[in-house]
């Protein structure tokens, strides 16, 4: 019999078909989350405020300062709370009529402690999978594969309560792929761990992602840990969306040149600002904005006026977290790195994002 498809609605990444729900989401073409226009607020609080978020296949870091709305915006894409205005989709299930199937399809690894300190680390897992509706006897196979796969396998049978931050958090992502999950959610899965349980966790969901052909939302305060594993990001302030996309593509927002200064870099910063240009300095090393090719020849020409002599100089490779401080001075927010910002919260001297960062 002959399937007859008829296409209602065309945007840009995703097409909504007319047919059974068995196989609309293998039309999904790129994005496993997109939302239009989502609102939630609490009374005058507005937490989401129009978001208009798309999130591809494969690894995207999820970004914000405290109160920025992460929180609020997982728990609304997994169907916990029900948005105010607007709609989405998650792996091309509605998030207002549709939770219950979402939460299926995806791993969701909290931040806080979700385990039972009381249980083995196999019994957490098949329980966990029990809960998702597997058979009892596929859940306890599934938990001693997924335990081996997390590096517990010798650890399967003790108690939650007597294992290690590492440890737990490696129990915590086992729980959360037991039932092989099209998307996973991590909110950050390094918090607590020490150097080489940060560098496996890390590793471990990497390969969940590019080996296992997973895509994966990851909340982190670690710029490091977010650019090892994702290849894209979304930011978040103040419930608005201020940037996504594409690592490599945002950090052409602004592109500096760094300049190793010697005898003279507090007159050569002074002169290039007399020229117009915007310094960045740290001690004898300077980062200018290129505004065009004739910024180098500004900058040897007040080098050659003050004396100064000019050991090094290159274009700069932007990090993940130069990109992160960038967007938020744009904003009106004095800090020190993105630490700062992110885990303490800023002061702020304006509220309101410019226009060509907003969502």
């Amino acid at each position: 019999m002959e399937l007859r498809i008829k296409t209602i609605q065309v945007d840009e990444k995703l097409k909504v078909y007319d047919i059974p729900r068995r196989i609309k989401v293998a039309i999904l073409m790129e994005n496993v989350i997109q939302t239009y226009s989502l609102t939630k607020s609490y009374g005058p609080h507005i937490a989401l405020d129009s978001m208009n978020l798309k999130v591809q296949q494969g690894a995207t870091g999820l970004l914000g300062p405290n109160g920025a709305g992460k929180s609020t915006l997982i728990k609304t894409l997994l169907g916990l709370i029900t948005a105010t205005e607007g709609e989405g989709e998650v792996l091309g299930y509605n998030i207002r009529t549709e939770g219950e199937e979402i939460r299926k399809r995806i791993g969701y690894m909290p931040e806080y402690d979700c385990l039972d300190p009381r249980l083995s680390a196999v019994d957490q897992i098949k329980y966990s999978g029990e809960l998702l509706g597997m058979n009892p006897s596929v859940a306890t196979q599934r938990a001693h594969e997924v335990l081996e796969y997390v590096g517990l396998r010798d650890q399967r049978y003790r108690e939650i309560g007597t294992f290690s931050t590492g440890m737990a958090q490696a129990a915590k992502l086992a729980t959360s792929i037991i039932h092989d999950p099209q998307l996973l959610i991590a909110d950050e899965p390094t918090n607590g761990l020490d150097t080489q349980s940060r560098e496996f966790m890390l590793s471990t969901v990497t390969q969940i992602v590019q080996e296992g052909g997973r895509s994966m939302l990851m909340a982190s305060h670690l710029m490091e840990d977010v650019e090892k594993v994702c290849s894209r990001i979304v930011m978040l302030h103040k419930g608005k969306l201020i940037a996504q996309g594409r690592i490599e593509d945002l950090k052409g927002i602004d592109q500096e040149i760094e300049v190793h200064a010697w005898g003279g870099a507090t007159k050569l910063e002074q002169e290039l600002n007399d020229s117009g240009l915007k310094v960045r300095r740290t001690g004898r090393v300077l980062r200018i904005i290129k505004d065009d090719e004739d910024s180098y020849s500004t900058i040897i020409g007040a080098a050659t006026k003050t004396g100064c002599q000019i050991r090094r100089m290159h274009d700069h490779e932007p990090s993940l977290e130069d990109l992160f401080l960038v967007i938020m001075e744009r904003l009106g927010y004095e800090v020190k790195s993105s630490e700062d910002l992110l885990v303490s919260g800023p002061t702020s001297r304006k509220v309101d994002a410019p226009e060509e960062l907003k969502g």
